[in-house]
């Protein structure tokens, strides 16, 4: 019986979600579930935790090198997949003793498309190629729990709202927000699910003192906060993680790109549509573009009207 360790650097939750694919298809192709070693910030013990493609989500500590190799020493893994140049994470699969480790060449990260590489480098391993959109696999009473406690109903337009992000210039502005909000209110039934963490409360009182109808999730783990999601239809939000969740639970989403990629996190999956700043393409936005002033408030109100319709 094959047994695969699949390892994930990248920290964030959005960057767990883009490489799902990817993580699916070694599982079927060796006809097994899978090992993920990932960082806690991934939220890979929430995302994987009904997925019959996974097994078991080993947490990966920044400090606790020896730890991790004697862990995963006792499984006797006989392949690893590492979605990642890192040398650590190389010397961790060596040093416990597994015999076929994949790897990103070293010192290649820098200049990469995320989701291309990661799909380029399953699809070279497995020798066929691989679709880069996937699913978070939940359970269906979780997810009628999660529209009776929060009243979520058909008739209504229930929205996902990533207002936040990982840093300011990816952020498009809260009074933006609120301005779209009470406009497409004014339009539709509507119910906006604010997704934010602890840091983001202020944003998220903002929003929720000046938009009726506004639920927040600040408070609600990512094993509340997945059903949530699954029971709605829409993301309105910037590219952050709470987007690519929700690709990959099949919402209608329209992502707003103001200083990231959209080639690297915007085209891995066809829920997703996309706005950049104005005088920008797909292609040209990127780290660094600073755009958030650039991005036209009628575009983004017209693309969501489109969107809930």
């Amino acid at each position: 019986m094959n047994k695969a360790l699949i390892c994930i650097k990248p920290p964030g939750i959005g960057d767990a979600n883009i490489l799902l694919s990817n993580v699916h298809h070694i599982s079927k192709e060796i006809n097994n579930p899978v090992t993920v070693l990932a960082q806690k910030t991934t939220g890979a013990k929430a995302i994987f935790k009904h997925d019959p493609h996974v097994n078991n989500i080993i947490d990966l500590g920044k400090k606790d090198f020896f730890n991790i190799i004697n862990k995963i020493k006792t499984e006797k893994f006989d392949q690893c997949y590492i979605y990642s140049d890192s040398i650590r994470l190389y010397l961790i699969a060596k040093l416990s003793g597994i015999k076929k480790i994949y790897h990103y060449p070293f010192f290649s990260k820098k200049g990469k498309n995320f989701y291309k590489t990661a799909q380029e480098f399953t699809e070279k391993i497995l020798q066929k190629k691989i679709n880069s959109a996937s699913k978070i696999y939940w359970s269906k009473e979780s997810i009628e729990k999660a529209k009776k406690n929060h009243d979520i109903k058909t008739e209504t337009k229930n929205i996902i709202c990533g207002i936040s992000a990982s840093g300011p210039t990816k952020r498009y502005d809260v009074d933006n927000y609120i301005k779209l909000f009470r406009t497409i209110n004014s339009k539709f039934p509507c119910k906006f699910f604010l997704f934010g963490g602890k840091n983001d409360e202020i944003l998220i009182e903002k929003i929720m003192s000046s938009v009726s109808n506004c639920v927040s999730l600040s408070k609600l783990n990512l094993d509340e906060i997945i059903p949530i999601f699954a029971a709605c239809k829409f993301y309105v939000g910037n590219d952050t993680g709470p987007l690519h969740i929700s690709a990959n639970l099949n919402l209608k989403c329209l992502a707003i790109f103001c200083d990231s990629p959209p080639l690297a996190y915007g085209l891995w999956n066809p829920n997703i549509k996309i706005i950049v700043p104005e005088g920008e393409t797909i292609e040209s936005t990127g780290h660094n573009t600073r755009g958030k002033e650039k991005i036209s408030y009628d575009e983004v109100l017209k693309q969501t009207i489109n969107l809930i319709s």
